[in-house]
């Protein structure tokens, strides 16, 4: 099955990341025909139909998610969190390094839809390639006055201000993005208040993803009714996939959700396992989400299909492990980041993810003890739901699931006195 290619139309043509050669290829006209000859709530009214939901992880309707904002006058806030922090997802990179005005267009045009006159754009603090290349194309867009007081003479203002944060997975989380964008420690707020009521400066605020405010560009292009189109009734359009790990050709490649399975993703467009082995598990929405094994690789790429399967689609991330991975060991190295991003605040996930972290380290060693899995199993039950954001809930996805799946693979961690992989291949 072929991929099936939007926001990835024109990205191999060379110099596309200039913008020249963007509209030469059809760049910014959406943005003119959006600010031009649509009202905002046209625009809204687009995106509505469209069907599209947020490409960062949760999934939400994004038309439903700007209609929440309130008509009070306050002044209203665009963030696009392009922090990017889940593990074996890297598709927001590739948008940015390689079309970032892509990402320009979708920002302005949506901050035009929901009458924001300032958009952020956040970045994870290692990024600072990508801030440099947004940083020219964002200055090449306002000289040809597509970002600044006068959008395309229109009298509308949309302004840009780019920021890179300190480096932390949960600024991915979005009130504790707000919060670092503030200039305060990326701590997750109580919720409610939302964001779209009180989200920047306590002011109505939008936030969105990279992936999701770049589909605004072809939604207007082709219209919201033709996007809804693609895809299924509700996962409509196309999704970016990270593929990682032990796959012939990793990278990241766009499909239109419903319409090709994991086992297609895998085999016909990754290329299949690395000769002489065979798939083993995969995570296929980025590290916080459970394992699939071989039996359910038919399962459709789309939201419900793979929640009925036993897990999310995510950020998107697919995480491919064959034959010569150790599930303990895998799951150990997450774990390890998890516990290293907890921010603290709530006791179940600093300390759980400090205990899990323990426990597997044990069993990896070959120091584990009966009881261990008992153990193991308890902590996730007690950090289930119970955490103030959804941190807790991303460092047992891997978990709980590996130790119903693949339970005999932790019991000879215990009986063997250690791996019985060998080496392992993470």
């Amino acid at each position: 099955m072929p991929e099936k290619r939007l926001l990835f139309k024109n990205i191999d043509v060379p110099g596309i990341d200039g913008i020249e050669v963007y509209e030469q290829h059809g760049g910014y006209q959406s943005l003119r025909k959006a600010v031009l000859d649509m009202t905002p709530d046209a625009v809204l009214q687009e995106v509505m139909a469209s069907n599209l939901r947020g490409r960062g992880g949760a999934g939400f309707p994004t038309g439903r998610k700007w209609s929440f904002l309130p008509k009070d006058g306050r002044t209203r806030y665009l963030v696009c969190n392009g922090d990017e922090s889940e593990p074996g997802t890297c598709k927001d990179q590739e948008i940015i390094y390689r079309i970032p005005h892509l990402l320009i267009e979708g920002v302005v045009t949506s901050a035009y839809a929901i009458g924001a006159e300032d958009a952020f754009i956040y970045l994870r603090g290692e990024f600072k390639t990508g801030y440099a290349v947004l940083e020219r194309a964002i200055a090449e867009a306002r000289a040809k006055g597509y970002v600044g007081d006068n959008v395309l003479g229109s009298g509308r203002r949309v302004e840009i201000t780019l920021y890179l944060g300190a480096g932390a997975y949960i600024c991915g989380e979005e009130t504790a993005l707000l919060e670092s964008l503030e200039g305060k420690r990326g701590n997750p707020r109580l919720k409610p208040p939302f964001p779209a009521t009180a989200g920047l400066y306590s002011m109505p605020t939008v936030v969105n993803n990279v992936e999701t405010l770049s589909a605004v560009v072809p939604i207007i292009q082709m219209g919201g009714a033709e996007y809804a189109k693609l895809g299924t009734e509700r996962s409509a359009g196309t999704k970016l996939f990270s593929v990682s790990g032990n796959v012939r050709r990793p990278g990241n490649y766009e499909v239109e959700l419903g319409k090709v399975t994991l086992r297609e993703l895998l085999y016909d467009i990754a290329g299949g396992p690395p000769e002489g082995h065979e798939f083993k598990a995969v995570i296929p929405g980025g590290s916080s989400v459970p394992f699939l094994t071989p039996d359910k690789f038919d399962t459709p790429l789309d939201y419900e299909s793979l929640q009925a399967a036993g897990t999310m689609l995510g950020s998107g991330g697919v995480i491919v492990l064959d034959d010569r991975a150790c599930i303990v060991g895998s799951t150990l190295r997450l774990m390890e980041f998890y516990r290293h991003e907890s921010c603290g605040k709530c006791t179940p996930c600093r300390e759980g993810t400090m205990w899990l972290n323990q426990v597997l380290q044990r069993l990896e060693s070959g120091e584990g003890r009966p009881g261990d899995l008992e153990t193991l199993a308890d902590l996730c039950s007690n950090i289930d739901g119970q955490t103030f954001c959804p941190l807790g809930d991303a460092a047992i996805g891997a978990l709980a699931s590996g130790l119903k799946l693949f339970h005999d693979e932790y019991e000879a961690h215990i009986t063997k006195g250690g791996c019985p992989m060998g080496e392992v291949v993470r």
